[in-house]
């Protein structure tokens, strides 16, 4: 790994501490987690391995994202301001489960490329996948789904909630 892949990663865990605070559910506050990652995409995807079993490796991904920021999102508090507009909180178990899924896939990078290399390099012969860059995109989308997922339920969650009621009038 590099300094830059540690500062992206790092870049990535640092995202929770917004939530963790509070954050307003506009657009621009709802969007930044999905720029980071897709930053981080452009930034390390080189190549999209469909031969093997890359796609199925990319499912798992996709699956075990989807499921750690589903979780992350209904562990997520959301409530309406004074202002009306949907503010979401993470408490620990949301801050967790972000963490976990970050960390999970840094330390994974830092394993296979610190002594895991072997390891990592006879269950992809053993189960058909092509190499680094199918570890790469599968990493790169669960980062995404995970993001995604979390945004999904955060924001549903907002507009299930009745609006602000106006003010009582008084006779």
């Amino acid at each position: 790994m590099t300094t830059t892949d540690y500062l992206i990663s790092v870049a990535l865990v640092l995202l929770v501490i917004p939530q963790i605070r509070g954050t307003r559910q506009t657009p621009r506050n709802a969007l930044l987690p999905v720029v980071a990652v897709a930053a981080a995409a452009a930034y390390y995807l080189r190549s999209f391995p469909t031969q093997g079993h890359d796609v199925q490796l990319d499912l798992v991904g996709v699956l075990a994202g989807a499921v750690l920021g589903a979780a992350c999102g209904a562990a997520t508090g959301v409530q309406r301001g004074s202002d009306g507009v949907a503010l979401a909180k993470a408490g620990a178990v949301a801050a967790a489960l972000w963490i976990v899924g970050m960390a999970s896939r840094a330390g994974f990078e830092y394993w296979a490329t610190h002594g895991g290399s072997t390891t990592v390099a006879q269950f992809s012969r053993d189960n058909l996948i092509t190499g680094s860059a199918a570890w790469t995109a599968a990493l790169l989308l669960m980062a995404l789904a995970q993001v995604l997922s979390r945004l999904a339920v955060v924001r549903i969650k907002a507009r299930r909630m009745p609006s602000v009621a106006a003010a009582p009038v008084r006779a």
